[in-house]
């Protein structure tokens, strides 16, 4: 996948940050989750911490020119990302 990419895409993952296995329910416990960007065969420095799982999806939104519908959290953060 890295050989393939081109100068201006920019790789995503992250994963859920998932559930205490200690705790009783199905909430989210763990507070936070990973993230690794990868650009141009790079792999990118750390960003700051953010309160919210959704920025993720805010700045996929913003790089494919959607807007998010009103009322959501997160906020993007795709100029850190890039």
């Amino acid at each position: 996948l890295l050989e393939e990419m081109r100068e201006n895409d920019l790789l995503i993952l992250t994963a859920d940050h998932g559930n205490d296995p200690t705790y009783t329910g199905t909430d989210h416990t763990r507070e936070y989750v990973p993230l690794l960007r990868i650009k141009e065969n790079e792999k990118c420095g750390a960003i700051k911490d953010e309160d919210t799982f959704a920025v993720i999806g805010a700045s996929v939104a913003e790089n494919f020119g959607v807007p998010m519908p009103e009322g959501t959290i997160g906020h993007s953060v795709l100029k850190e990302l890039m």
